[in-house]
């Protein structure tokens, strides 16, 4: 029996970093994937902060992503892992919400979204803007237009539309040829 679902919407779907047991396409509403998150340490600095995914509640939307299923001898370790990796400026908050699953099944998973009272959000930042921001910026984790390439192209392969991502994927790619 599986004790704990993980809903991912970024770098989550592509590089989960836990072992899990089972891998679903999956749905939460009230929420969309938006970058509207100032990222200090993992694709920017304090000095030139870069952006990276959050979910941002919105009343009538709904944000397409992947459930993973973790086994419950796991659950702890995971937990353990997901708030190293996602609570390193508490600009997220942990929350367990329903997801639907592709197959019609409904679980709660644990889910991370973004404080609007954070000083690291940025919400309602113009694309344009966006675009800008993530072909310069560059942390820990490396440089920000990898992670928007990553899934951007992640969600291409499974299947899931999100127009403002693919407008900032060729948006950056522009950017950076020009750069060159």
């Amino acid at each position: 029996m599986n004790s704990l679902w993980v809903f991912g919407y970024g770098s989550l779907m592509w590089e989960p970093g836990f072992d899990w047991q089972e891998r679903a396409l999956a749905r939460l509403s009230g929420w969309h994937r938006s970058f509207c998150m100032r990222s200090i340490h993992h694709r920017g600095t304090e000095a030139k902060p870069g952006l990276v995914l959050a979910l941002d509640a919105a009343e009538g939307a709904a944000c397409d992503g992947v459930a993973f299923a973790v086994a419950a001898e796991n659950a702890d370790r995971t937990l353990g892992y997901l708030r190293e990796r996602e609570l390193i400026s508490s600009a997220y908050l942990e929350k367990t919400l329903p997801v639907s699953l592709a197959d019609g099944r409904r679980v709660e998973a644990v889910t991370y979204v973004i404080d609007p009272d954070h000083v690291q959000y940025c919400g309602g930042l113009g694309l344009e803007e966006q675009a800008r921001i993530i072909a310069t910026a560059v942390g820990g984790r490396g440089p920000n237009t990898e992670y928007l390439w990553n899934t951007a192209s992640h969600l291409g392969e499974l299947g899931l539309a999100d127009p403002d991502l693919d407008w900032l994927s060729a948006r950056v790619r522009d950017l950076s040829l020009n750069r060159l």
